[in-house]
């Protein structure tokens, strides 16, 4: 009895991998070979070391890939014309055209042929040496990034490294281009003499904004990491047996493979964890490793959601690269496999089984296609896959590119409807958590409608930092910019869910393009009347004084006055500020055009004339600065700053952080920060005239943005100086204050002494005489004699009795 049940067992699960139909219909591509009759191959044809084929598709333009096998075919519509084995021109003077790894970095195509790197510029035609690699190199590892223009987006298209896989770590030389590998230069790794074993691979992963190094040593491999805070451990060893090929999944989501013919391996963290993938054949068996399946892997493709293996058993497998671990399902077999043949992606759920075919008449290949969609031989009841539980998900941040500034949060929405009567676990996933503490946080809201109970998903995305809800030292490179993928997924879903993709959008946490800074002008100069913005406008300008300015930007006189051109197009109407009032300008932020706030972050003032006929209001000691600040001069004396004007949020260094170890040696020279913690203002020297003034924000915890702006003041109020010296004038009329005080106090004293009084009988003596004599020189009218009086001069009698004595 238990022998008929184990073969009735063994019977039904053949039968359920027995198929009627088979899994795909093959058919052969011969378009376009008329255009090849006259065309030979020119050059010299590559060729692939590799004894599996390899096809690489670009992530972005659907239609360009490149197969790699023994002969090499690039195609611009995805293999939908016969072609010409591609080759490379003879005045290349390549040797041995021999390829070990290729790259598509956007509009070109990057080939190791010989240890040497060229480029295949499909859109101009026409082919280059890389510049820079001065030693032999092997593989090119690189990503597309397909969202959008955004600066993040085109640098991670042009970043590209090179090297030699299986060199001794600590004594290799790795290079890295950020123009697409037109041009290299050494990359230096952050303690690489110390590191152990061979180098199996070197990466940037975008989506951690780190550059992940592969060793290899003893049967068992590891990533090491250059930043924070990865770079203080490595990622969990795993088992390296053979040479893996590593692919990078597109989408920035972190999800690599790592495959050989014995070995398959997934990590969704950027290498930090990789574990085996499961092999599922039938309903009920389930293998922990494809070794363990005892399968032979031939070819493997992957998009970014989906992963499918064609083995040389000519077995087809499938997995759904989801959040959580999925494994990979068999599908019955078919005669499918060639030592050409390889697997590509063309849309979510069709793979195509791809294999050249070549022609006794014409140079030409053909390429023989086998179609399959996975949606429709999941739904064979044979495979017993359950149905899926969901009817919809969907948002429209899907495949879109968002930008967090520091203290900045994005909200984002989506919708998931489950079939009646299911329940369905949302789960949003960020890639990048430990270099930027980027948290996610779902609202789940729920209705009813048309007898469906839908959900609104609210995703919420915010640095920890700014919610105060991460260790400082878990992100204290939160300074630099990164990137980072967000991705809404079902954690319950089954692989019968081929057209439910997860959502992703890619996340840069960096600058937002959008914003600028703007300095607040109430009060102009115009306004007031003292200049007039028609005359501005008409060729304006003015003398800075050689006493006042020094090109050099070190406080020191120039030799000859400069004449300023007034741009008033750019600084308008200057700022009317008065010259004995200590000021600070008032800076707003604004936003696609609208204000937002009025900045308190740190920020710094240079005159881009060199005018220093001005002062802070603050020393270093009165800042209460813990440690020696910075200032302009110490900035431009940096070798590693570029110009003048190089202050910013990268190299600024607070005085007042306790990290900062800098010394307070001279706690009085002037404090040149304004705004932040402190009440710092500019102070203007006795001169009148316009500024111009450069501002950067420096505050690196405000924006991931260089903020900065040029705006003018026009300084007013102030009395013209003196020709004469002060000296020359002030001396004098002190000792004449001084003497003016001692005679009033000492004259009066001294009259009631003797002295006192014989110097004033001797001055009271002749000022009588003189008295007299003014009066004897009088002319007196005479008068009538009056009826009863005395005729003549009333003085007369007066006189003569004084002449007679």
């Amino acid at each position: 009895m238990l022998v008929s049940m184990l073969l009735a067992a063994a019977t039904l699960r053949l039968c359920l991998l027995a198929r009627v139909q088979p899994l795909c219909r093959n058919h052969t591509v011969r378009t376009g070979k008329v255009f090849h009759i006259s065309q030979q191959i020119q050059g010299d044809q590559l060729y692939f070391s590799s004894t599996r084929a390899h096809l690489i598709k670009h992530p972005c333009k659907k239609n360009i890939a490149l197969y790699l096998g023994r002969q090499i075919f690039f195609t611009r519509d995805n293999f939908k014309s016969s072609l010409l084995p591609l080759s490379i021109p003879a005045s290349m003077k390549v040797g041995t055209p021999e390829v070990t790894s290729a790259h598509i970095a956007d509009s070109v195509l990057l080939l190791v042929v010989n240890q040497k790197i060229y480029i295949y510029d499909y859109e101009a035609n026409s082919w280059n040496t890389s510049i820079g690699i001065e030693h032999p190199v092997s593989h090119v590892s690189g990503d597309n990034c397909c969202y959008s223009g955004h600066p993040f987006c085109v640098d991670i298209s042009n970043s590209v490294f090179a090297y030699l896989h299986g060199d001794q770590i600590s004594q290799t030389n790795v290079y890295f281009s950020n123009t697409r590998g037109y041009r290299f230069q050494k990359f230096a790794y952050e303690r690489q003499a110390e590191l152990v074993g061979s180098l199996g691979g070197i990466f940037y992963f975008h989506s951690l904004s780190q550059v992940g190094v592969l060793l290899i040593d003893q049967g068992k491999a590891r990533f090491g990491y250059s930043e924070h805070p990865l770079n203080s451990s490595f990622g969990l060893p795993f088992d390296y047996n053979g040479t893996l090929d590593i692919l990078i999944t597109p989408g920035q989501k972190g999800i690599l493979i790592f495959w050989f013919e014995k070995s398959l391996l997934v990590s969704r963290n950027s290498g930090q964890l990789v574990y085996p993938v499961h092999v599922k054949e039938g309903p009920n068996t389930l293998y922990s490793s494809i070794s363990e399946a005892n399968i032979t892997i031939h070819s493997v493709a992957a998009n970014e959601y989906e992963l499918a293996v064609l083995t040389q058993e000519n077995n087809l497998y499938y997995c759904s690269l989801g959040i959580l671990s999925s494994s990979l399902i068999k599908f019955a077999g078919q005669n499918l496999w060639s030592q050409e043949a390889a697997l590509m992606f063309t849309d979510v759920g069709r793979v195509e089984i791809l294999t050249p075919l070549p022609d006794s008449v014409f140079p030409a290949f053909d390429f023989q296609k086998c179609p399959v969609n996975i949606q429709a031989v999941l739904m064979d009841p044979q495979l017993q896959v359950d149905v899926c539980k969901a009817e919809l998900l969907q948002g429209e941040f899907d495949n879109k590119m968002y930008t967090i500034d520091m203290n900045s949060k994005l909200e984002l929405t989506a919708l998931m409807i489950p079939r009646p009567g299911m329940s369905l676990v949302p789960l949003a996933m960020v890639s990048n958590p430990h270099s930027l503490g980027l948290q996610a946080i779902i609202y789940e809201d729920g209705y009813t409608y048309d007898g469906n109970t839908k959900h609104r998903l609210n995703i919420s995305l915010r640095q920890q930092h700014h919610w105060g809800r991460a260790d400082p030292n878990f992100t204290s490179s939160i300074k630099r910019p990164t990137g980072s993928t967000i991705t809404l997924d079902i954690a319950n879903k089954e692989i019968s869910c081929v057209d439910l993709k997860p959502l992703t959008a890619l996340i840069s946490v960096g600058c937002d393009q959008e914003k600028k800074i703007v300095i607040q002008n109430e009060i102009s100069a115009c306004h007031k009347g003292i200049l007039d913005p028609v005359g501005l406008q008409d060729n304006y300008s003015y003398v800075i004084e050689k006493e006042a300015y020094d090109p050099n930007f070190q406080g020191q006189k120039a030799s000859e006055d400069l004449v300023v051109d007034y741009q008033y197009k750019k600084l308008g109407c200057p700022h009317l500020v008065y010259y004995n009032t200590p000021w600070k300008p008032v800076v707003e932020l604004w936003r696609e055009g609208k204000f937002q706030e009025v900045i308190k972050a740190e920020f710094v003032l240079l005159e881009v004339h060199g005018l220093f006929t001005y002062t802070y209001s603050l020393t270093a000691q009165t800042a209460l600065c813990r440690a020696q600040p910075q200032n302009w001069t110490t900035i431009m004396e940096n070798p590693g700053n570029k110009g003048p004007f190089a202050w910013d949020r990268e190299n600024y260094v607070s005085c007042h952080d306790p990290d900062n170890d800098a010394p307070l040696r001279w706690p009085n020279v002037p404090y040149q920060i304004l705004g932040g913690p402190t009440a710092n203002k500019v102070i203007f020297d006795q001169r009148n005239g316009i500024y111009v003034f450069y501002i950067s924000i420096v505050d690196p915890y405000y924006s991931y943005c260089h903020l900065e702006t040029t705006f003018s003041v026009y300084v007013y109020g102030a009395f013209p100086l003196s020709i004469i010296p002060a000296v020359v004038t002030i001396i004098p009329l002190m000792v004449a204050m001084l003497l003016s005080v001692w005679l009033a106090y000492a004259v009066p004293k001294l009259l009631h002494t003797e002295k006192g009084l014989r110097f004033k009988g001797f001055w009271i003596h002749p000022c009588r005489r003189s008295g007299a004599a003014r009066v004897n020189r009088t002319p007196v009218k005479r008068r009538s004699r009056a009826p009863g009086g005395v005729r003549g001069d009333p003085l007369e009698g007066l006189r003569h009795s004084h002449e007679s004595r």
